[in-house]
């Protein structure tokens, strides 16, 4: 949501007008009203019907949100629900809006070519990967396609919790080469995951463009005069923190530092929707646990700022190497140091880097951990707190910035005929 709506945001002084297609009313894990203000005045925003399996599901479980994605395996309902999500409902569950957001898109196309004005390509953007399929029907109108993946289709990080039969992996992967091969240009955010996509789709080395995420230049007013915390060394994670993210490594390390006695002011800081498991692990660690479960946009940007160091945790999976989450952005342009667990040797590892926004160690090194833990914890007692990235090393990756970038891919798509 963050990608597409500064997207939006920022198309405008990269010289194109957006067009949002959308969805009336869907069914979300969350929601930040606030988050509206960024859409420019005057943007033109359709919004159509999306029978959605996962309102139901909500409904039938009694459950408060719907989940993100593969749906929880805690019972025989859940599990049914896997089954048929998994089966029959591809490429995701969110396919019912195609027929609606395929006519809404045909009539705004034939619009825009009866007023002699028409579209300089056509954006979708996945997951849901079913929103390629509306572009793929709009390209047959004349209008350029660009595939955007924001993570990957058949890799993506639940793929294989799906109990996903034999017929249904094949027409899966059939769809997702279909979109590779089909669209006139595919952008993705790492890239790993661009290789990832040319070896799926079968297609020419580096076709795929590299779109980053980013950090929104404008946000980061939110933080202005926030200071690190003084009276507690806090550790912070900012998001969702599911139990495929639980940071063992960094829980084993804190009790053993705690048991020595070794970092008296820690405190350990999760803001966002925190799996219980996840929480428990902390909280056993015997170190102050301050949870938060929900705050706006604005007030995750200044806890960020008031974090001495802040908590990156990436899942493993098959495509783990090519993870860099939004939220790294955010943290790098924060200026506080990031301390991630992950693939070593993946786009993130090699993005702090790149910025001096910090280190990732090995999921299972705690020890790396423990060490990296002490040196920002001194640093922080002795009155000079680590620094994150400097802001010359972040520009290249502001939301402004990578929207040019993507302006630029669609410059350079092929005509299409009028059809």
């Amino acid at each position: 949501m963050q990608r597409t709506l500064k997207t939006v945001k920022y198309l405008r002084d990269a010289g194109f007008e957006p067009v949002v297609l959308t969805v009336e009313d869907g069914a979300f894990p969350s929601r930040d009203a606030s988050l509206a203000a960024d859409v420019p005045e005057g943007v033109e925003v359709i919004r159509t019907k999306a029978p959605d399996p996962f309102t139901l599901y909500a409904r039938l479980t009694g459950a408060d949100s719907v989940p993100t994605g593969a749906v929880s395996q805690g019972g025989r309902l859940s599990r049914a629900a896997l089954w048929v999500r998994a089966n029959l409902f591809l490429p995701d569950a969110r396919v019912g809006w195609v027929p609606f957001a395929k006519l809404a898109g045909r009539r705004r196309v034939g619009k825009a070519f009866r007023a002699h004005m028409p579209f300089a390509a056509v954006v979708t953007s996945g997951p849901p990967h079913s929103v390629h399929l509306v572009g793929r029907r709009l390209q047959r109108m004349g209008v350029p396609w660009v595939a955007d993946f924001r993570d990957p289709w058949t890799a993506i990080n639940f793929y294989d919790d799906l109990p996903m039969s034999a017929p249904a992996r094949r027409l899966d992967a059939w769809l997702e080469r279909r979109v590779l091969r089909g669209a006139d240009a595919v952008t993705t955010v790492s890239p790993t995951w661009a290789r990832h996509l040319e070896n799926r789709g079968g297609i020419r080395r580096g076709s795929v463009e590299v779109v980053h995420n980013g950090v929104d230049e404008a946000d980061l007013g939110d933080a202005e005069g926030v200071a690190v915390r003084e009276d507690a060394f806090v550790l912070t994670h900012v998001g969702s923190l599911y139990a495929t993210r639980d940071p063992a490594a960094l829980w084993e390390a804190v009790a053993a530092l705690h048991a020595e006695g070794r970092v008296p002011s820690l405190v350990i800081r999760l803001v966002g929707k925190t799996d219980a498991a996840v929480r428990e692990a902390a909280e056993a660690t015997g170190v102050p646990v301050e949870v938060e479960p929900y705050v706006d946009h604005a007030e995750a940007v200044r806890e960020q700022a008031r974090a001495a160091l802040l908590l990156l945790s990436i899942e493993r999976f098959s495509a783990d190497a090519g993870m860099i989450t939004g939220k790294l952005y955010e943290y790098l342009a924060s200026g506080r140091p990031t301390l991630a667990l992950g693939p070593v040797g993946g786009d993130a590892a090699a993005l702090l880097e790149e910025t001096g926004g910090g280190t990732l160690l090995a999921r299972d090194d705690a020890d790396g951990v423990a060490a990296a833990l002490v040196r920002h914890y001194d640093a922080w007692a002795a009155g000079t707190p680590v620094a994150g990235a400097p802001w010359e090393a972040v520009a290249p990756y502001t939301r402004r910035a990578q929207t040019r970038r993507l302006a630029d891919v669609i410059r350079a798509l092929p005509d299409r005929p009028v059809r």
